[in-house]
């Protein structure tokens, strides 16, 4: 059975930044996870940061990929540089995925660990451009395509492809 790497938050866990969930009802991780397919995972904590911490963003809107090549830091709203945790909770859910042979995830959107498609600017203004977030940018790297919990129609279709 292929496993799916999903965000802690969308599964009910009080793991983000403000310490609540964004959990998702949708029927598709509802029946993925009554399969025993889902592999929760929060980047941010394993990375080592606490619940509730400083919202945090990519410097410039540059992107997971430039945070993973060092040449973006992803600072919180109170000044602090919390790049290493970034990074090390990537590693972590990548380390993770292989662990379970995942081939796909269910991140969520706009993130600056696991947005796939757009993330906040870098001004915490509440701005969001298009860009990856670090874990999505490193698990893509790695061949492992990431969905967003709005793409979860699309995720399903891909899964399939995977099974056959």
């Amino acid at each position: 059975m292929q496993r799916i790497l999903v965000s802690a938050c969308l599964m009910g866990r009080k793991v983000r930044y403000d310490g609540r969930a964004k959990t998702s009802s949708d029927a598709w991780l509802a029946a993925w996870r009554e399969e025993g397919r889902l592999v929760p995972y929060c980047p941010e904590v394993e990375g080592g940061l606490p619940i509730p911490r400083p919202a945090a963003e990519i410097e410039g809107g540059a992107g997971g990929a430039a945070v993973l090549s060092g040449a973006a830091r992803v600072l919180a709203s109170d000044g602090s540089d919390v790049t290493a945790a970034f990074v090390s909770g990537a590693r972590g859910a990548l380390a993770v995925a292989r662990s379970h042979g995942v081939r796909m995830a269910v991140l969520k959107e706009g993130s600056p660990s696991c947005g796939a498609s757009s993330i906040y600017d870098g001004s915490f203004q509440g701005r969001r451009v298009p860009g990856q977030g670090v874990t999505t940018a490193l698990l893509e790297q790695h061949g492992i395509r990431v969905f967003t919990e709005d793409q979860l129609s699309e995720a399903a279709a891909y899964l399939r492809t995977l099974e056959t």
